[in-house]
C-alpha cells in the first residue's frame, strides 16, 4: 500500500487540510515556517517526517534522477553506486559488441567480397597517385626533409584499416598539421628528432584520450574558431611557400615574420622559378575545373557508357594533377643535367626507413644529453594542440561523409592515436586524416578502409624504386602544389552567413584569425577557445527571466518569474538580482511571487546558499515566495543547505491552496475609500 501523505496548512486566518494523491505531490521543508503561513507534513504513521522519495511533476522527467533518489535512500549508496558502476564498465569492456566496436574491420571484413577489392584498389591507387607528391610538399611545410613525409603515408594507413571507423579516410600528412608540426620544432636543435617524438606523444595523447572518451574536447572549438583557424593557417602556408615560389631565401614562423623575411629578399627573385611556379598554379587550377566537366545529357541516366568512360577519363586526369604537374616537372629538371636555372629537391635517400624506437633522448653538441623531460618540455603547447587539431580535422571529414550515420570521435581517436604511434616507429611526423584526399578516395568510389593498403603499398614502392628521381623535382613545383590546395581553405563564404545568424560569432572567428596571423598558430586557437569559453559562461552567467502577473483560479493575484536556465554560481546572485527587483515592482509587498523551476535542470552549493537567503528575505518582509515544479535533483542541492523558508509545490490546485492561505484580508470598500 503506498505512503499518502496528509498536509495541514495554517494560514494567518485559519485553517485548511489538503490531501495529496500519489500523482499530485508537494514538498516542504523540515519544520517550514512559510513567509505567512506555514506548512507541516504528516505521514500516515503520525510521524511528521518527508516522505523518502520526492518526485517531480509528471511533465517532466529525468533520467538520471532515480539514482539520485536511490542515493538517498541508502547511507553507503555513493559507495555501493560507485562499485556498481566500476562492475557495469568492467563488464561492458569486455563484450563481443565492444570488441567489434573498438575493432571495426571485424564488421567488413567477414562480408568482403570481389566488387568490394576492386573498389578500393582503384580508389587506393588514385589517392596515392596524389599523397605522394602531397607527402613531399609537406614535409617541406614542416621543415623536414621530402623522405619524412613518405615516411608517415604507409603504416599509419595499413593501422587504420583496423581501427578506423571512416571508409574514405586515407591516412597521412597534411597541410594544417605539417604546419603545427613546423611551428613547434622548427626553432629547436635536431628538429627531426623532435617531429618523431612529437608524432609518438601525440598519438599517445590521442590514444588516453578515445580510452578515457575526452572526444567532446572538439566541442569548445566553434565553427567560427574553427573557421577562423582554418583561414589562417591557409594564409601561413601560402606565405611558407612563396620563397620556393620565388626561389629566394627567408625564415619566419609566423605570417608577419614570414613577409618581413620576404620582403628584404624580394629582390633575388629568380624569374625562371617565378615563371615555373605561377605556370604550375595556373596548370593545377584548370585541372581542378576539368575534373568537374562532364560529356553527355545531364541526366545520368540518360548518358551512354561512351559518354560515362570518356567523363571518367577526363575526372581521373584532373583528380591526379598533382602526379601529372610533378612527372613532367620532373623530367623537365633532369633535362637540365649540369646547372638546371631553377631550385631542385636535392637528394632524397632511397628504400624503407629504418624501424627503431622514436628518440626518447639525444645528444647534441657531441657531449650534452637531452633528457626525455628536457623534450617535452621543450615541445611546449604543441604536445596538446597538435593531437586536438588533428582530432578536429578527422572528425571533420567523418561528419563530411558520414551519410547519415553517427560519427564514434572516440574510436577515430584511438585509430589515428594507435596509427601515430605507429608513425613513431618509422620516423615519421604527425598525421591525421586529409580532407582532399578523402574526397579523392570518395569520389574514386573506394567501398572499406582497405583501400588504404593499396596507398600504403603505392607509397612502399615510391620508397623503393622511385627516390632517385625524386631529385631533379622543382621546388616551385611543389610549392605550387600546396599554395593551390590549400588557397581554397580561406573560408571567407561562412562571414556573410554568420553575419546574418549571429553577429557576435563573428567576433571569436576574427580574433582566432588575427591572433594566428600575429602569433603562433597553437596561441591563437587557444586564444579563440579562450573567448569560447568566456562567452559560454557570460551567457550562463545571464540567463533570460520571464515575468508574468497572473491570477489564481481563486481569484488571487500572484507574479511569477521563470528562469530558462540552471542555476550555478556564475548566475544565481544575477537571478536573485532580478527575483528581488521584480518583486518590489508589485502593487502590494505582500503580492505572492511563484518561481517556475521548470527550466531548472541543475544546481550547486552556492546557488543552494543563495536561495536559501532570498528564501529569508522574503519571510522577513512579509512576502510569499514559493517554487513550482523542481525537479528532484535540484530539491537534492538545495536540501543540503537546510533551508528553513522553502516552500516546493508541484500542482496547480497546490498554488491555489498556497495562495488562499496566504491571501491578506479584503477590506470593505469604504474603509480602502477612507
Amino acid at each position: 500500500m503506498s505512503r499518502r501523505p496528509v498536509w495541514n496548512m495554517k494560514g494567518a486566518e485559519g485553517s485548511a487540510e489538503y490531501r495529496t494523491s500519489e500523482s499530485d505531490e508537494g514538498y516542504v521543508n523540515h519544520g517550514l515556517n512559510g513567509s505567512r503561513g506555514s506548512l507541516d507534513m504528516e505521514n500516515s504513521n503520525g510521524i511528521r517526517e518527508l516522505p523518502r522519495e520526492i518526485r517531480g511533476s509528471s511533465d517532466f522527467i529525468l533520467v538520471e534522477e532515480r539514482n539520485v533518489l536511490q542515493k538517498k535512500k541508502s547511507p553507503d549508496g555513493a559507495f555501493k553506486t560507485s562499485v556498481s558502476w566500476a562492475r557495469r564498465r568492467a563488464r561492458s569492456v569486455c563484450t563481443k559488441k565492444m570488441l567489434y566496436k573498438r575493432l571495426p574491420v571485424l564488421k567488413w571484413l567477414p562480408n568482403y567480397n570481389t566488387h568490394d577489392a576492386l573498389g578500393d584498389l582503384v580508389a587506393g591507387i588514385t589517392v596515392g597517385l596524389t599523397v605522394i607528391p602531397q607527402s613531399l610538399a609537406y614535409s617541406n611545410i614542416a621543415g623536414l626533409a621530402p623522405q619524412y613525409g613518405l615516411y608517415g603515408s604507409f603504416l599509419g594507413c595499413f593501422i587504420y584499416i583496423i581501427f578506423g571507423s571512416c571508409k574514405d579516410i586515407p591516412f597521412g600528412p597534411t597541410a594544417i598539421v605539417s604546419l603545427l608540426t613546423y611551428q613547434t620544432v622548427a626553432h629547436l636543435d635536431s628538429p627531426y628528432q623532435y617531429a618523431i617524438l612529437l608524432t609518438f606523444l601525440s598519438g599517445v595523447i590521442e590514444l588516453l584520450m578515445g580510452i578515457f572518451g575526452l572526444g567532446f574536447l572538439i566541442d569548445f572549438v566553434s565553427g567560427p574558431v574553427s573557421s577562423g583557424f582554418t583561414s589562417a593557417v591557409a594564409l601561413i602556408i601560402v606565405s611558407s611557400q612563396v620563397k620556393d615560389l620565388l626561389g629566394i631565401s627567408a625564415t619566419g614562423s609566423t605570417f608577419v615574420q614570414m613577409w618581413k623575411s620576404i620582403s628584404k629578399n624580394l629582390t633575388d627573385t629568380s624569374a625562371w622559378d617565378a615563371t615555373l611556379g605561377a605556370s604550375c598554379i595556373a596548370l593545377l587550377l584548370i585541372l581542378r575545373m576539368v575534373a568537374s566537366i562532364k560529356i553527355g545529357p545531364e541526366d545520368e541516366e540518360l548518358r551512354t557508357t561512351k559518354h560515362r568512360v570518356i567523363n571518367k577519363i577526363i575526372w581521373l586526369i584532373g583528380t591526379s594533377r598533382n602526379a601529372l604537374l610533378v612527372v613532367i616537372c620532373g623530367i623537365l629538371g633532369y633535362s637540365f643535367t649540369e646547372t638546371p636555372p631553377f631550385q631542385l629537391t636535392g637528394y632524397i635517400p632511397g628504400g624503407m626507413p629504418t624501424a627503431q624506437l622514436p628518440p626518447f633522448s639525444f645528444t647534441k653538441d657531441g657531449n650534452t644529453t637531452v633528457s626525455f623531460f628536457e623534450m617535452c618540455s621543450n615541445l611546449g603547447s604543441g604536445i596538446l594542440v597538435v593531437p586536438l587539431i588533428s582530432l578536429m580535422e578527422n572528425i571533420a571529414i567523418c561528419k563530411a561523409f558520414a551519410n547519415g550515420k553517427t560519427v564514434d570521435a572516440t574510436q577515430e581517436l584511438i585509430a589515428i592515436g594507435v596509427s601515430n604511434i605507429g608513425n613513431s616507429f618509422v620516423q615519421a611526423f604527425p598525421s591525421t586524416g586529409s580532407l582532399s584526399r578523402s574526397a579523392v578516395n570518395n569520389a574514386s568510389g573506394v567501398r572499406t578502409p582497405m583501400g588504404g593498403l593499396y596507398t600504403g603499398l603505392l607509397v612502399i614502392l615510391a620508397l623503393l624504386f622511385l627516390t632517385p628521381y625524386f631529385n631533379y623535382i622543382p621546388k616551385a613545383s611543389l610549392a605550387a602544389i600546396i599554395i593551390a590546395a590549400v588557397i581554397f581553405m580561406v573560408e571567407v563564404k561562412v562571414v556573410r552567413p554568420m553575419w546574418r545568424a549571429k553577429k557576435s560569432d563573428l567576433i571569436p572567428g576574427i580574433a582566432t584569425f588575427l591572433a594566428c596571423l600575429v602569433l603562433r598558430v597553437e596561441i591563437g586557437i587557444l586564444c579563440g577557445i579562450g573567448i569560447n569559453v568566456l562567452f559560454i559562461l557570460y551567457h550562463a552567467a545571464r540567463p533570460k527571466i520571464s515575468v508574468e502577473e497572473l491570477t489564481s483560479h481563486r481569484g488571487v493575484e500572484y507574479l511569477m518569474l521563470t528562469p530558462d536556465r540552471c542555476l550555478i554560481f556564475p548566475s544565481v546572485d544575477y537571478v536573485r538580482n532580478l527575483v528581488t527587483k521584480y518583486s518590489s515592482r508589485v502593487r502590494s509587498v505582500e503580492t505572492p511571487v511563484v518561481i517556475d523551476c521548470t527550466h531548472i535542470y541543475g544546481a550547486d552549493y552556492t546557488a543552494a546558499k543563495v536561495i536559501e537567503s532570498l528564501t529569508k528575505d522574503f519571510a522577513a518582509r512579509g512576502q510569499p515566495l514559493f517554487f513550482y515544479n523542481l525537479k528532484p535533483s535540484v530539491h537534492a542541492v538545495f536540501e543540503g543547505v537546510a533551508p528553513t523558508d522553502f516552500v516546493v509545490y508541484y500542482t496547480q490546485s497546490a498554488l491555489d491552496d498556497l495562495l488562499k492561505q496566504n491571501d491578506p484580508p479584503k477590506l470593505p470598500k469604504e474603509f480602502t475609500a477612507a
